[in-house]
């Protein structure tokens, strides 16, 4: 580990160098390729530096209690070196975790697409709680909701609504949102008090360009129509709407909240692109493992992720086996003790799989 270490403390240093170049911007991809990377470096070369540091401050405690008579002094130095030892080894597990794989769609701005599952008028509902949720928890950290595809209930449920948030890091916090949502609540609809179970299914996307999928124009069929939500006397008069059908796999985009076609299908060809890439991904991964299960399934009960419990206010994410008292705060947007969690739960298993390799 400690070659790795002191390779990318190299590369770091040389890129800085690079950085203060007079003709450093002479190529702005390039230059924003380096300066990309080395911002992903400088928290590994952070933590590196700090670890060499206490290795020193342990090799210097030990050196002078070994040289000491005096008791009292030696009893510090013994202080001294296990201080040294215990921030060692937390940052030389920080390091493990700095030196996992790194998902290059981390950084990328992430599209969520949510659908009601099973439980009818009261799944639609849910699902609008969902976008809620999510729309809630993005304004708190300062980002941005844009929304693609939109279509509501008579009962102001959600038929579907596909929707892209923007901000740094959104994709590398929401990606374990995607699978199936089950609430457990006396639905509105119901004047008998019974609690009901439904659910709402939601798929989560890294934005992707046309670039970074091949896509043959021969392959798309383009339709247009006429807004069918809310957008305004234009919307509502003009086939503005566009929908694409990507004829080798059957995937469906659309998009009709800008207020032009042209818009519209630039939105559609980037929703397309990151489908068509998580559809290779989930190709990838069930060639390495076909127990690894698609995004997003049918909506069957025993095919949920988290359950949202109305009566006992609280959420449990079944893949972690967490369980929290905190449903009002979750549904308005205070998801970050659950994603950290997940976040946490999936960085252990990296590592026991790369400590397993290791062994190997």
């Amino acid at each position: 580990m400690l070659d790795k270490l002191k390779q990318v403390e190299d590369r770091y240093e040389e890129l800085c160098a690079r950085a203060e170049q007079p003709d450093f911007y002479a190529d702005p991809k390039k230059a924003a390729a380096w300066l990309r990377e080395q911002k992903e470096l400088a928290p590994i070369v952070a933590a590196y530096r700090a670890y060499c540091a206490a290795q020193r401050d342990m090799q210097d405690a030990a050196e002078l209690m070994a040289g000491q008579a005096d008791a009292e002094l030696k009893a510090l130095c013994q202080e001294e070196l296990a201080g040294a030892k215990k921030r060692a080894a937390a940052l030389e597990q920080e390091l493990r975790v700095l030196l996992l794989p790194h998902d290059p769609n981390d950084g990328k701005n992430v599209i969520l697409e949510i659908r009601p599952g099973v439980g009818g008028e009261e799944s639609a509902l849910f699902a609008h709680s969902l976008f809620r949720m999510y729309s809630l928890y993005a304004a708190a950290r300062g980002w941005t909701v844009e929304l693609l595809n939109y279509s509501e209930t008579e009962l102001g449920g959600i038929k579907e609504a596909d929707f892209m948030i923007c901000g740094a890091g959104a994709y590398s916090r929401l990606k374990f949102e995607s699978g199936v949502h089950r609430v457990q609540r006396v639905p509105e609809t119901e004047s008998g008090g019974r609690v009901h179970t439904s659910t709402a299914t939601v798929a989560v996307l890294p934005e992707m360009e046309e670039a970074d999928v091949d896509l043959r124009p021969e392959d798309i069929e383009m339709q247009v129509y006429r807004s069918s939500g809310a957008g305004g006397q234009h919307i509502n008069k003009t086939s503005s709407a566009v929908r694409l059908i990507h004829r080798p796999t059957g995937i469906v985009v659309a998009c009709q909240e800008e207020r032009s076609q042209f818009q519209n299908r630039e939105r559609c060809m980037m929703m397309l692109s990151s489908k068509l890439y998580q559809l290779e991904q989930e190709r990838i991964e069930s060639a390495v493992s076909s127990e690894r299960r698609s995004q997003v399934g049918s909506g069957m009960r025993n095919e949920k992720i988290r359950t949202y419990n109305f009566p006992q206010s609280r959420v449990t994410d079944h893949r972690i086996g967490l369980t929290l008292y905190q449903l009002d705060s979750i549904l308005n947007g205070g998801l970050d003790p659950i994603l950290d969690a997940l976040i946490a739960a999936d960085q252990a298993e990296k590592l026991r799989r790369s400590e397993s390799s290791d062994k190997s």
